[in-house]
């Protein structure tokens, strides 16, 4: 049965660099400073407070092109093919496949050409792994990471 780490969170605001970026992202504040889940970019997929279910290419740690190892660490969801608002809205992240460990760019046309590979890369696994597959996610308070599996 796969295993999936999951997230809930409320969204926040950010320094809306992702956006700057064009890869705009929805920011969770995460519990756990020191790494329970590896740090590093999955596939996954965001469940909404409506209950729709949007695959995403993820980040989670310190976004060391930007904050190097001092940065707080937190979960940024980049929700594909999405335009909605979601400041303020709580959700539910299932992290599926680590698809590599974060790493410094020397130019932000660096860092975009890997955002773009990790969204091919993301959109190819969710094809692979249906959001009707995902494992409940319990009961998982706000900024913690839970594993579970389906």
């Amino acid at each position: 049965m796969p295993e999936y780490f999951v997230v809930r969170g409320t969204v926040e605001h950010g320094d809306e660099r992702g956006r700057e970026l064009g890869f705009p992202t929805a920011n969770l504040a995460l519990g756990d400073q020191a790494g329970s889940v590896g740090d590093g970019v999955w596939a996954g997929w965001v469940g909404r407070e409506d209950g729709s279910r949007v695959p995403a290419a993820i980040s989670v740690g310190r976004r060391p092109t930007y904050y190097g190892a001092d940065g707080y660490r937190l979960l940024e969801a980049h929700l594909l093919d999405f335009t909605a608002d979601l400041y303020g809205e709580t959700l539910v992240v299932w992290l599926g496949s680590h698809l590599r460990d974060q790493q410094a760019y020397a130019s932000a046309e660096d860092l975009i050409t890997a955002l773009k590979n990790d969204i091919a890369a993301a959109s190819q696994w969710t094809a692979e792994h249906p959001a009707a597959a995902l494992p409940a996610p319990g009961e998982t308070p706000l900024g913690e990471v839970r594993r579970v599996s389906g």
